[in-house]
């Protein structure tokens, strides 16, 4: 039986650069994938020196704090990663029971490598979350079909606000920053993590891959992008 869909628990695949060792209880595997000559080659994880996956990890413990995590290390000195890479990382945590995979990365370039990693999990039920830019050119995973495209909504102030956005960017927006409410890593990476959480807490309530989308809409806070630059100014005003 695939270990991700036992009852009341949920088995969350990270692609990241590790996680913290408060985390350790929660990691049900880790792992590291690197190039060797080109080629993705899988070696133990190292600590996380960027603290980049450490808080993406707060945020999905903070939603689903039952989950388990796999985490696959993508970054080690530099948030800077290969398509090959991050295709490796999502065949081996969809090999290890994941039901949902956090993404909070973006690849400029739509590798067929990446692609069809993206199209086995999805084939497999699993659902991909993955950040994605507020403007300028699409990135991958985030722009292949059927994966959840997430960025940053001022609107969502707090941890657990969402947006249905529907818009040409993106699906979903949410909070931008850590669970800590600083700015370290804030952005569409940490909005990748609350959506996940979010999405996460569904399915393992018994939700389905396919109920998903229309949850999501339902729990939104906002809807809709119309007024979304005019309260960023206001915000700005307000000094906020």
């Amino acid at each position: 039986m695939n270990q991700g869909w036992t009852s009341g628990r949920i088995r969350i695949g990270v692609v990241d650069s590790s996680h913290a060792a408060a985390q350790a209880p929660h990691v049900a595997a880790s792992a590291a994938f690197v190039l060797v000559g080109g080629e993705p080659c899988r070696v133990p994880a190292e600590p996380d020196r960027l603290g980049h996956g450490s808080r993406v990890g707060d945020s999905l413990l903070h939603c689903v704090p039952q989950a388990e995590l796999l985490v696959a290390q993508v970054f080690r000195e530099r948030l800077t990663t290969s398509a090959a890479q991050v295709a490796a990382a999502i065949d081996w945590l969809v090999d290890g029971g994941a039901r949902l995979i956090n993404l909070s990365l973006g690849l400029r370039e739509p590798r067929p490598v990446l692609a069809a990693a993206c199209a086995r999990a999805l084939a497999a039920g699993v659902v991909l979350c993955a950040s994605a830019p507020a403007r300028g050119q699409p990135v991958y995973p985030a722009d292949f079909p059927g994966v959840l495209r997430v960025t940053g909504d001022a609107r969502c102030a707090a941890p657990g606000e969402i947006a249905a956005l529907g818009a040409a960017h993106a699906d979903y927006g949410a909070y931008v920053r850590p669970l800590d409410g600083s700015l370290a890593g804030a952005g569409a990476s940490m909005a990748c993590a609350w959506l996940s959480g979010a999405a996460a807490r569904h399915l393992a309530a018994g939700g389905s891959a396919a109920s998903l989308p229309g949850w999501l809409v339902a729990q939104a806070r906002y809807h809709g992008v119309e007024d979304l630059e005019s309260l960023k100014r206001e915000r700005r005003g307000h000094g906020r």
